[in-house]
């Protein structure tokens, strides 16, 4: 599991860079120059990714928990929110307005989904990490930002794109979920 543990530790690191030392980013953003910056945060975060994935595979899990659910439809619905929320956050809709932290509340969604429906050693390091992730970043965000007080326009078309976004992104990752991961996401 160590390239497991490496991949989430480099995704978690990555993140908190901003909420944690924003001085240092900015100061790695000037010497780097914006998008030399976002360049190399992308391919980190592509790393991360490529450890994650090739890290679970590789990974022999062990019983932590019974998990409470099962692989099914509870279990994708909640999956599918997250999703449209992760997607709901780059638009200017009334989701995003409603909700602070559309992506990382939507983040919550998948990973807590995940943690209902496996109770094995890879499944609690990743997805408990995430949701730990998750929940640090919305406080290091409130903590930053303070109080929300602006107000923005919002259109309903954007919901409607997130929601058809997050649908179509949900229907390729169950497709692909067997192969990528080696579980269904819903049992036949």
């Amino acid at each position: 599991m160590t390239m497991l543990f490496a991949g989430i530790a480099l995704w978690f690191v990555i993140h908190s860079l901003p909420a944690v030392a924003p001085a240092s980013r900015s100061a790695l953003q000037k010497k780097l120059g914006e998008q030399a910056y976002r360049g190399v945060f992308s391919l980190v975060i592509l790393g991360s990714l490529l450890l994650i994935v090739f890290g679970w595979k590789s990974a022999v899990p062990s019983a932590v928990y019974a998990p409470p659910l099962g692989p099914g439809v509870l279990v994708s619905v909640l999956v599918l929110v997250g999703l449209i929320l992760f997607f709901a956050s780059q638009m200017n809709g009334h989701l995003k307005r409603v909700l602070r932290h559309p992506q990382m509340i939507g983040t919550l969604f998948w990973a807590g989904a995940h943690l209902l429906a496996n109770g094995d050693s890879r499944s609690v390091a990743l997805f408990g990490t995430f949701a730990v992730w998750a929940l640090f970043e919305i406080i290091m965000i409130n903590r930053r930002e303070g109080p929300r007080t602006e107000t923005t326009t919002a259109s309903g078309k954007f919901d409607v794109i997130a929601v058809v976004v997050g649908g179509v992104a949900f229907a390729v990752v169950g497709h692909f979920h067997q192969s990528l991961f080696g579980v269904a996401p819903i049992a036949l």
